[in-house]
Formats: C-alpha cells, structure tokens, sequence
C-alpha cells in the first residue's frame, strides 16, 4: 500500500483446532475473511494485531516494519509461544523465541493463515475508518493500495501524513499512457 500503516498478526490456535475454508487471505474474499476472523478470535487460544505506522515504515523500510510489527504482536500473546512459524523467506526476530521462515505459509500451516486474515480484516477495517479523515483517496474501496483512483487523489491533493513516503506515490507516466 502507498498509505496506512503496516498491520501483522499473531495467533495461537489449539493443537485440535482445523477448517478447510483457512487459507490465504489473499484467496478469500472480504465476507470470507470478516467470518473467519470472527472465528479465529473466539477459537484461538491467543491471538493478538500490532500496528506500525507509515513513519515508521520509512524510518525502517517496509521489511523491517513488517517484521518489527510481528514481533510487536507475538510480545502480546498470552500464553507466549515456544516457536515462531513465519510467513515468508526472511524474519528480523527481536524475541528470544525460536522460529521457522515458510515461504507461502499461510498456505500450508492454518496458524499462519489466520494471523494473516487478522492482519488483512484489522487493517482494512482501520483504513476505512481513516477513509473518514481523507475521503478523496478512497481508501474505503482501495484501502491505499496503489490504485488510479489513489494516484489521481495523490496528484489532485498531494499526500497526507498516512502516505508513506520511501514509495513511489506518483504514478510513473510513459509514452503510452
């Protein structure tokens, strides 16, 4: 996204716990990944969401956000796991816990999975609530990704303190636009 911050999640589901309908919240659509996470929050053992704001972002850059952001939430946990399983090919672990990279986790391991429709349904909530402050960005329909309709708003009015500015906010114009 080009404004918003970065939202992970951490989520301890109970060793019996099994749903075929979780699975990357990218494959669900919004009704699909607003029922799970209902479920998700009443069924996990623990379950927590970490926010990292966009000037944090461009501080650290986005590698290091996101994974601060999931250290952040694995710190709230109650009980605290024994082992992190991490989605993706690189984790900065500032916890004392041990861990495992995944690549394409939240396809294989249904903990990884429901910490990411925590993350994506926590921050679009939040970025429909923040559509309020700046309704000409249409971040209750884009969510700040980078859309025509985001980059028109960000040409038109410029950016707000959302944005985060070690992207490329303009779209880059070519011949054959």
């Amino acid at each position: 996204p080009l404004a918003g911050p970065v939202v992970a999640a951490a989520v301890i589901l109970p060793p019996d716990y099994s749903n075929p309908r979780l699975n990357d919240s990218k494959q669900l659509n919004e009704r699909q990944r607003d029922q799970l996470r209902t479920e998700i929050e009443r069924e996990a053992l623990a379950w927590a969401v970490a926010v990292v704001e966009p000037e944090e972002i461009d501080r650290l850059n986005i590698l290091h956000a996101s994974t601060h952001a999931m250290c952040l939430a694995v710190r709230q946990l109650n009980p605290q796991p024994d082992f992190l399983l991490i989605d993706g090919n690189r984790f900065y672990n500032e916890t004392s816990l041990p861990y495992r990279c995944i690549v394409h986790g939240d396809a294989l391991y249904m903990s990884i999975a429901a910490a990411s429709i925590l993350a994506k349904t926590h921050r679009d909530e939040l970025m429909t609530r923040l559509h309020n402050q700046y309704p000409q960005y249409g971040w209750d329909r884009n969510k700040g990704y980078p859309t025509a309709e985001h980059y028109q708003a960000i040409e038109q009015f410029g950016i707000t303190p959302l944005h985060r500015r070690s992207f490329t906010l303009y779209k880059q114009h070519s011949l054959f636009d």
